[in-house]
């Protein structure tokens, strides 16, 4: 893959100023947290309390142009869920939906996250096609999909 452009891409804050859920001084401040801390965007700003996790969870859908799932309702086999182990799911906050032959579709909070991607199929050994969901639908997910190991989720 090439490198990322940003000029046929909306900058997060740029979609959420527009849809008027975070305003200039929101996002000067925010972006001022990034810069120190590297956190993502959009965890800063649900963390400020600037934006609820489904605002950034659509201005990420916008961005990204990758679907939303409603992973809360989603069954999955568990040979699915096997191929990622639930340390890796928690840590990446990502959770398997389906595999057909190397191809595997993911959930994640945070499609930009190219270290968890490029974790992921070094695990698994398939190609991925990311969907979004909400931060705390995710750990809903990893808590029954994985629920021998739900007492470390945060």
């Amino acid at each position: 893959m090439g490198k990322k452009t940003s000029s046929n891409k909306q900058f997060l804050g740029k979609i959420l100023l527009e849809r008027n859920i975070i305003d200039q001084n929101q996002l000067k401040h925010a972006m001022s947290i990034q810069e120190e801390q590297g956190r993502f965007f959009g965890e800063i700003l649900t963390s400020l309390g600037y934006a609820n996790e489904h605002d950034v969870v659509a201005a990420l859908v916008i961005q990204c142009h990758i679907p939303y799932i409603a992973i809360d309702r989603y069954e999955i086999d568990q040979n699915i869920i096997q191929l990622v182990p639930g340390e890796i799911a928690r840590k990446h906050r990502v959770v398997p939906l389906d595999r057909v032959n190397d191809i595997l579709s993911i959930v994640m909070a945070n499609p930009l996250d190219e270290a968890a991607k490029a974790e992921l199929q070094r695990v698994t050994n398939c190609r991925l096609v990311p969907f979004i969901a909400a931060e705390s639908e995710i750990k809903r997910a990893i808590q029954r999909w994985y629920n021998d190991d739900s007492s470390n989720l945060k």
